[in-house]
């Protein structure tokens, strides 16, 4: 069985290197690697010629058409039974490729998704990112891949696999500037093809690098999903609502503030709770402190871009684009 795996960039040439780096480690081989550059200032070509000599590896380069497109390139000169979609700043464990392998196997899997982890490695700020984004505590342990989750496993870009027969039938990802992973997974679903989440084939994720980029990664998630909505109506749940709701308590609690301050106990309350569940699993009370911020960054940006969203495209009835100019778009 042979893999594809597809990796776009745009503008993170160190981090290519890193995940190059990663490739060669692997325990298992029967793959090739190609890398799509997204029109990017900072050109990766010099790093990736570098790893030629040990790795199957293939560089192109397109003008900048956002991530759907530029793995859809990739895709077409791709020869694999598979193809896997990763996010540049992922780093791959050296058992990645043979875990894949092993689940497809055993499960015949037309297309899956695994987690992502935080390494040792990493930088404090990222692990308390990463924290926020898997956590229970926040929507990122509740959005699906367990027994018993409150939505289904949706398969996401940053390490997202899929036949290439079924990749070509679907025509591919959709030119959506951000969602465009969540459009792929639905449409998977709804031409009725076997998902499945492989809990062995996990991924080291950088994710952002500071707060101000991680909120608007994760604003932009919350507009898109009112996007998402307005493709297929009955993907929005309720596990989608509660970032916006919670939002919505924050201010409440902040505005009643003014007049009586234990109206801050529940906010000061999930801090306490955020705080010693990151500080236990990190072993580090620095890290327990930064996932507050992070995690309150996580469901408020998320809720802020979601009511952003049903304000432009439900309310105002805008357009996708002329509602996101100046977010997706600019």
């Amino acid at each position: 069985m042979f893999l594809s795996l597809i990796i776009p960039v745009y503008n993170r040439p160190d981090e290519v290197a890193e995940l190059l780096e990663s490739l060669t480690l692997q325990s298992a081989g029967g793959f090739e690697v190609i890398i799509v550059e997204d029109g990017s200032s900072l050109a990766c070509e010099a790093i990736v010629r570098g790893y030629a000599c040990r790795l199957p590896v293939a560089y192109y380069r397109i003008p900048n058409g956002g991530p759907g497109p530029a793995r859809n390139y990739g895709a077409a000169r791709a020869s694999g039974e598979y193809l896997i979609v990763l996010d540049s700043d992922c780093i791959l464990p050296p058992g990645y490729i043979q875990a894949v392998l092993e689940a497809l196997s055993t499960t015949g899997a037309d297309a899956f998704g695994g987690p992502d982890r935080a390494s040792a490695h990493f930088t404090p700020l990222q692990k308390a990112i990463n924290y926020a984004m898997t956590s229970f505590f926040t929507t990122g342990g509740i959005r699906g891949g367990s027994r018993k989750e409150l939505d289904r496993f949706y398969p996401r870009s940053f390490n997202m696999g899929i036949r290439r027969k079924v990749y070509e039938e679907l025509g591919g990802f959709s030119k959506m500037r951000f969602g465009e992973d969540i459009d792929f997974s639905i449409r998977i679903y709804e031409a009725g093809y076997k998902v499945r989440l492989f809990a062995s084939a996990w991924v080291y994720h950088k994710r952002r690098t500071d707060w101000k980029k991680f909120y608007r990664q994760v604003y932009n998630s919350g507009m898109a999903r009112i996007n998402l909505y307005k493709k297929y109506p009955r993907s929005l749940k309720l596990v989608h609502l509660l970032p916006g709701l919670f939002t919505l308590g924050v201010s409440g609690c902040l505005g009643a503030s003014f007049f009586c301050l234990w109206s801050l106990v529940p906010l000061g309350l999930y801090a306490v709770l955020v705080c010693t569940d990151a500080a236990l699993r990190n072993k580090s009370l620095r890290i327990g402190l930064l996932a507050v911020i992070a995690s309150y960054i996580q469901l408020t940006g998320y809720g802020c871009g979601f009511i952003s969203g049903v304000w432009n495209r439900i309310l105002l009835g805008k357009g996708e684009r002329s509602a996101f100019e100046k977010t997706f778009y600019k």
